[in-house]
């Protein structure tokens, strides 16, 4: 149990509300089988564009040369606008058509309600899409849980183990970094915020992998912080 008497609680999403399992193995590979289909059907798109620079070309000649270098960078687990832009409107199909439904741990709609109810502002961020977020939170098992959340972030607010990225999220909330506390299952991205001044918690999850030595607070649900 840890206590938090500041404004905002800032959540990661894999690993810490959903579980490694549903976006490695369902959601990744969903968008990885799709993606020659959708760069073919939408060749031209501004997304093409993004993904050209990410693989460090000047262009693609084809759907086909631009699909392998989306599943290059998928293979690399890559954190660049692009890849994430694309999956993004890929999982969009997916929600809006009922393939895709997002998994969360059974603590996390309690817990947004409940924070939500004591007007803690909740925001998320994530190396996914701040596009594909808003997907994943509109269409989960437990509804629509959009309404709890009043910001999202991702790789173009910059990366989540640079401790400038907190700073601006926190210039952004209107808020000094101390009074917000971020969530993570990722030690290097809690370092980060450490450093920028937030306050930090562990996500220990079923399925996470065993976190390096470290001394952030940690927590096996978002039940464990007390709100002071």
């Amino acid at each position: 149990m840890i206590t938090f008497s500041g404004r905002m609680i800032l959540l990661d999403i894999e690993g810490t509300v959903s579980p490694l399992a549903f976006v490695h193995e369902v959601m990744f590979p969903y968008a990885r089988e799709r993606a020659g289909a959708y760069l073919a059907a939408h060749w031209g798109a501004a997304v093409i564009v993004q993904l050209a620079q990410d693989a460090g070309v000047t262009a693609f000649a084809t759907p086909a040369e631009t699909e392998a270098a989306v599943h290059r960078l998928m293979d690399a687990d890559a954190k660049v606008s692009g890849l994430k832009q694309l999956q993004g409107l890929i999982w969009e199909e997916g929600f809006k058509n009922g393939e895709l439904c997002s998994s969360l741990f059974d603590d996390v709609p309690t817990a947004l309600l409940e924070w939500r109810r004591m007007e803690l502002g909740i925001r998320i961020y994530s190396s996914g899409s701040v596009h594909a977020q808003r997907l994943f939170f509109a269409h989960t098992q437990s509804g629509d849980l959009t309404v709890h959340l009043s910001g999202y972030y991702d790789t173009t607010t910059g990366f989540k183990k640079e401790s400038t990225s907190y700073t601006t999220i926190a210039a952004d909330c209107g808020l000094t970094p101390e009074r917000i506390l971020f969530v993570s299952d990722v030690v290097e991205e809690l370092n980060a915020a450490r450093n920028a001044g937030m306050l930090t918690a562990l996500a220990v999850r079923p399925g996470n992998k065993p976190a390096p030595p470290n001394d952030h607070p940690a927590i096996t649900s978002l039940s464990e912080i007390a709100l002071a």
